[in-house]
């Protein structure tokens, strides 16, 4: 399974795979036809408090990332999200922040990366 990621204002192609749209609130100026997504996945996003905290904090990225990687070690929404769409063969993280190097989805691709690999070393 292949996991990108794509800003929402992008044309959406047959090639993004299966799209979910990954933050908390809907992106400001686009219609949900236009979005053209499979799934709204509000469980993934970072909280509403780390949402509102690194929005007013941008420059702490790193330990935003440490934040946000703790919320989804806890929560843990993963697994049940890779193993419901474990059939796919890509999944387009979709977000609406104009900062790409410092977006939410970076780190959990990377979250659910780790997920995808410690459910094959399970299966071993």
């Amino acid at each position: 399974m292949e996991i990108t990621l794509k800003r929402i204002y992008e044309e959406a192609f047959p090639e993004d795979g299966y799209r979910v749209l990954v933050d908390r609130l809907w992106p400001r100026g686009i219609s949900k036809e236009k979005a053209h997504f499979d799934e709204w996945n509000k469980e993934l996003a970072p909280s509403t408090e780390l949402r509102k905290w690194f929005h007013a904090n941008p420059s702490h990225w790193d330990e935003f990332s440490v934040k946000y990687k703790k919320e989804l070690k806890k929560e843990n929404p993963g697994p049940e999200f890779i193993e419901r769409l474990k059939k796919q063969n890509k999944i387009t993280l979709l977000f609406a922040s104009k900062d790409e190097k410092h977006a939410h989805p970076l780190v959990l691709r990377e979250y659910l990366e780790q997920v995808i690999q410690q459910m094959k070393s399970d299966t071993k």
